[in-house]
């Protein structure tokens, strides 16, 4: 099981806690993570990546095992404790301004 945690807003979108869990099948990527999470919570979809591109949407960020994998390639394979349940996939809410 894959465990992902979103910021409140998605959260809140979403309806659940602070983790979702989720089964990913081999490769375990950025990109595979986000497919089965917008399968498992349709209401996601557009909220991470851009629905015709899939590109990452400039405000949010991804890391695992405290690296920001943001601007990995979206097929890098995520990290062995995250694979295994260990350690989950953040999603963050960026912020900007002055």
């Amino acid at each position: 099981m894959i465990r992902v945690a979103l910021p409140y807003h998605l959260r809140t979108l979403a309806r659940v806690n602070e983790e979702v869990r989720l089964e990913v099948g081999e490769p375990v990527t950025v990109r595979s993570v986000l497919d089965a999470l917008e399968a498992a919570y349709p209401m996601l979809r557009g909220t991470i990546r851009d629905h015709g591109t899939l590109k990452r949407r400039a405000f949010i960020r991804f890391f695992a095992c405290k690296e920001d994998l943001s601007l990995d390639p979206p097929d890098t394979v995520l990290p062995e404790a995250v694979i295994r349940g260990n350690e989950p996939l953040v999603v963050v809410g960026a912020m900007a301004g002055g």
